[in-house]
């Protein structure tokens, strides 16, 4: 079994009254543990507060509180592909993730993310993604390595001072009137929750998207997101008509299977530019994987 070093997270949300019970939420809101092995987790003292110290059965929901445990995986799925570290400073580290492998712990993965590889490999425990990528995506993610400078590189992300350049590989049944276009909508969670989906509203997503050539009816697209919602590329460029190819969540859901490692979702975070708070200097990475073309 595979059990997480650190602890995870999760807040209790505001609900109506009468409240339910935290073996009632923690079971809903992870259905892949049991509501019974939630039982036994708090029995065996594995479910936190915010004091560290463990809950009871007795334990009364309450809106906003934190609670920590440590996620147990029976029989993790092992990615055969590695990740690479193309820079590390002690400031940063760039690293770039094969498919299929998720930057955090997740579902069911533990040990098999590029975080605690990373940790792993570096020894440095106190590794933090400054952003993120879908698990099915291959491509750059940048790394804090000093807690002291976190936040001047959160900055970044946050006023949106970091350009992303990705590439996609798209079915395009028939070559469209413009090459070019940008997409700006409204993402908000669907149902299931990890799928994502637009809706009428105040726009929250914006993303550049050029066809750059077709090859048969497939095209290769750049694709710069101003925004970084999850899923948005693909929900953009599935919006005009192309689906990412091997994308088995847009347009259409399909049935839940065991990964076809042979079949990546045709998707690449390529490159990264921003200007270093630290450093004053301007930095550039480029992943040199390649995509199915």
């Amino acid at each position: 079994m595979a059990i997480a070093k650190r602890p995870s997270v999760v807040t209790l949300p505001a609900a109506e009254k009468p409240y339910p019970s935290i073996v009632e939420f923690l079971s809903k809101t992870f259905p892949a543990v049991s509501r019974e092995r939630w039982a036994e987790r708090i029995q065996e003292g594995k479910v936190l507060d915010d004091r560290g110290n463990p809950i009871t059965a007795d334990t009364k929901y309450s809106p906003s509180r934190r609670l920590f445990y440590f996620r147990e995986i029976e029989n993790e799925p092992v990615i055969p592909f590695a990740e690479q570290i193309l820079f590390q400073n002690d400031e940063i580290l760039v690293a770039c993730k094969p498919h299929f492998l998720p930057v955090i712990p997740g579902g069911r993965y533990v040990q098999e993310c590029l975080l605690n590889r990373l940790r792993n490999r570096t020894g440095i425990d106190d590794l933090t993604p400054l952003h993120r990528l879908d698990r099915e995506t291959a491509g750059l993610v940048i790394f804090s390595v000093n807690k002291n400078t976190r936040g001047l590189y959160h900055g970044l992300f946050m006023h949106g001072k970091v350009e992303k350049t990705y590439q996609a590989l798209a079915e395009v049944n028939r070559p469209p009137p413009e090459n070019r276009w940008i997409v700006e909508n409204r993402i908000v969670r669907g149902e299931p929750r990890f799928r994502m989906k637009t809706v009428p509203g105040v726009a929250n997503a914006r993303s550049h998207i050029q066809l750059v050539e077709i090859n048969g009816n497939r095209g290769r697209f750049n694709l710069q997101p101003v925004t970084g919602k999850t899923h948005q590329l693909r929900l953009h460029l599935s919006g005009l008509g192309f689906s990412i190819v091997n994308d088995r969540v847009y347009p259409v859901l399909q049935p839940q299977t065991d990964d076809d490692f042979a079949q990546p979702l045709q998707l690449l975070a390529r490159t990264i530019r921003f200007h270093d708070p630290v450093s004053e200097k301007e930095m550039e990475f480029r992943s040199e994987r390649e995509l199915l073309w």
